[in-house]
């Protein structure tokens, strides 16, 4: 139910909140003083670059519940107002692409330059260097495997505004007995403070843990803490990297959001892995769940580094068209609780224009990952909720394929979505929608199978 995700995103900002504290010990008290201050400061940031793009109003985003005031959408029949989605083979003038080498040097810059205007916004073309230092390493055992975890910290150079200070925080985990470099999975995830538990109400995904079967497999994993990179708010954008490279100055419109900032992480994450001897850095996976799943597949889109993706649940914003009413609304993402994560044009596409407006879509977010794999999951409607709106993604992954045939890849192979618990597998996109919550763990073992046709 929505209600879970709402929980969710009260933990997500409950530990952004602890991590700028950055407090022994972190009280509910302390959270709602932070939760207050960092509101009053991202609706500020947001009517700052509303006025900028000279957008009067927004139209609001939906209520979680069906009794809301301003209720989602869950009706399939009302459900594609927009049924006509941008061709990925076709460029902007109208001409076909039908080689491969048309893709590379002239439609996937396009898609790519589309996305950067209106949606993640630009990345500087010249980024700070992170000088990666191991903090710690243990010889350990998990799940009676012997194991090397490092703790490192990534500290980005921050000559250009001392007051700034980047300290990206990842742990690497690798079989010690393995004999050889392994692949690598890398997690967007959380830190918790000292003494935090979960509410009695958050329910504990079943299942084998997701290191176990990474370990299991011979491979190793990684996990990066997103906010460490760049705050999930709109107030820290003057701070994280997206600060330090703006000089503590407020983004101008079509400047990166959170999203592409965390790829960035991600993909100094990935530099570092390629020195690292015990990794396989040809072999390196992206994963992440919720905001997170929209992070790893921008990362995978933008980084051809990375060798295969893990979607989680990620919505409108990830793999969910935008041209779809269902679910999570435009006016959700556009609003002071989610804008940061987008470049501050996206915004005109809930004031004076529409989805519809929009020059791409997200199956041609899937399509620039091509001819990499891909993995989309989802869990039940019964259980998750509708707001990430499953058949949205399944949808946007179905109209992806075109690219991946082009280059000699194949789709889902099929163009109706299945019954839940269906795997397809058989292609270089795959899905499943599981019969649980909102968590990517029961497919991860489903992942796993679809990722060692891949890594050897």
């Amino acid at each position: 139910m929505k209600k879970l995700v709402s929980l969710l995103l009260a933990i997500g900002l409950f530990l952004t909140a602890a991590h700028a504290q950055q407090a022994d010990t972190f009280s509910m008290k302390q959270f709602r003083a932070i939760q207050q201050k960092i509101g009053i400061a991202s609706e500020a940031d947001h009517h700052q670059m509303m006025e900028l793009l000279h957008i009067d109003s927004l139209r609001p985003g939906y209520g979680g519940e069906p009794n809301a005031k301003n209720p989602p959408n869950t009706d399939e029949t009302e459900a594609n107002p927009y049924p006509v989605l941008p061709d990925p083979l076709r460029l902007s003038d109208g001409k076909k692409i039908t080689t491969p080498q048309m893709w590379w040097e002239k439609r996937r810059p396009e898609i790519e330059k589309d996305f950067n205007n209106d949606i993640y916004g630009w990345a500087p073309k010249h980024t700070p260097k992170v000088a990666w230092k191991v903090i710690s390493t243990a010889h350990e055992t998990k799940w009676d495997i012997p194991v090397i975890t490092k703790k490192l910290i990534g500290e980005a150079d921050n000559s250009m505004d001392t007051a700034i200070h980047v300290d990206i925080q990842l742990s690497v985990t690798t079989p010690a007995n393995a004999g050889k470099p392994v692949p690598v999975m890398i997690d967007f995830g959380f830190v918790f403070p000292p003494g935090f538990k979960f509410p009695a109400s958050f329910p504990k995904p079943k299942g084998i843990p997701w290191q176990q079967l990474v370990l299991e497999a011979g491979w190793g994993y990684a996990v990066l803490i997103p906010t460490s990179v760049q705050a999930d708010n709109g107030a820290g954008l003057t701070a994280g990297i997206i600060g330090l490279c703006n000089k503590g100055k407020p983004r101008k419109p079509d400047q990166w959001g959170a999203l592409r900032a965390w790829a960035w992480g991600a993909s100094r994450a990935l530099d570092y892995l390629e020195t690292d001897p015990a990794v396989n850095a040809k072999e390196v996976g992206i994963e992440g769940l919720s905001r997170y799943g929209k992070a790893a597949l921008v990362t995978m889109a933008y980084d051809q580094r990375f060798a295969i993706a893990l979607i989680g649940s990620s919505g409108k914003g990830g793999a969910a068209l935008y041209r779809r009413n269902f679910g999570e609304g435009m006016g959700n993402l556009a609003s002071s609780g989610e804008y940061h994560w987008f470049c501050g044009n996206f915004l005109k596409y809930d004031g004076p224009l529409t989805a519809d407006d929009l020059p791409v879509d997200s199956h041609e977010l899937i399509a620039i990952c091509a001819p990499r794999p891909v993995f989309i999951s989802t869990g039940s409607p019964k259980v998750e909720g509708t707001w990430v709106d499953d058949k949205g993604q399944f949808m946007a992954e179905v109209a992806a394929a075109p690219v991946y045939e082009l280059l000699g890849k194949k789709g889902l192979g099929v163009t109706n979505m299945p019954p839940m618990g269906t795997a397809l597998l058989s292609g270089d996109l795959a899905w499943r929608q599981h019969f649980g919550p909102h968590t990517d763990l029961p497919n991860w073992p489903y992942f796993i199978k679809f990722a060692k046709q891949y890594f050897k």
